[in-house]
């Protein structure tokens, strides 16, 4: 069994097609799957697919990209959120300084720093974003978790290989995505060996960094799969080995849906 940890599928990719998308996961072996909130105000949204679908878990939070648009949402409303049972995760929320029209960095660091408070308060894991922000995202990090303690993962990593470090010692989880199987991912494999394997995730971020071998196509989550196999061999195990481990890991990170 498989867990994709991160996926979108409130996205328009997934509009027309979802009963077949879970169905392809579930023949694939992903049998949970996270839909991940980008914006607080769709929170009916993320509700209402993880209700009609046993399958599938969500998150409440505002993306980085997103900050912009709900610059001023008190954690109080993000916590409120989480009172819904299928709700399992804070985010996604965290720094993105990679496009020039986002949110202003300070504007980006407030609204994360809520999210963090979120899920302190909670006790739910926070599913962190980086882009183009180690050095930002490690002083943040250090200071949060020194006012006090907090879980969560850093998604779909691809940052350099002291933010990964410095997330371990702080007892954050790391999740790779589908970039982990590109041929010039020389790094971040190395990066992947040095993550304590009790803290490694899976994930596809759909529709988004299809793995090979289905690059170029709008990815979902039965690719996680494709990630899966090749992160599977990168650390020297079975593929059935490291879904059970990667499965046991979600579960105890995001223990709301192991309940």
């Amino acid at each position: 069994m498989l867990v994709d940890s991160h996926c979108h599928l409130d996205f328009p990719n997934f509009s027309e097609d979802l009963p077949g998308v879970i169905a392809r996961a579930r023949s694939a072996g992903v049998t949970r799957m996270v839909t991940i909130s980008t914006r607080v105000a769709r929170a009916g949204t993320y509700e209402a697919l993880s209700e009609a679908h046993p399958e599938i878990w969500h998150t409440i939070g505002t993306h980085p990209n997103g900050a912009g648009d709900e610059p001023d949402v008190p954690t109080e409303a993000i916590v409120s959120h989480t009172h819904h049972p299928r709700c399992i995760g804070i985010g996604e929320a965290g720094l993105d300084f990679h496009y020039d029209n986002a949110a202003p960095e300070a504007v980006q660091e407030r609204v994360f720093r809520r999210h963090i408070a979120a899920a302190r308060e909670t006790g739910l894991p926070l599913v962190i974003h980086s882009r183009d922000a180690d050095a930002e995202m490690e002083a943040i990090l250090v200071d949060e978790m020194g006012r006090g303690a907090f879980t969560a993962v850093l998604h779909c990593f691809s940052s350099g290989a002291r933010l990964a470090a410095v997330g371990v010692e702080l007892g954050l989880f790391v999740s790779f995505s589908g970039i982990v199987t590109f041929r010039r991912s020389h790094d971040l494999r190395a990066i992947a060996l040095t993550v304590p394997r009790d803290r490694i995730l899976v994930e596809t971020d759909a529709p988004f960094l299809a793995p090979e071998p289905h690059r170029g196509r709008t990815n979902e989550p039965a690719y996680t799969a494709d990630t899966a196999r090749s992160l599977a061999q990168t650390l020297a195990l079975e593929l059935p080995d490291f879904a059970a481990l990667t499965t046991a890991n979600f579960h105890r990170l995001f223990h709301k849906a192991a309940a």
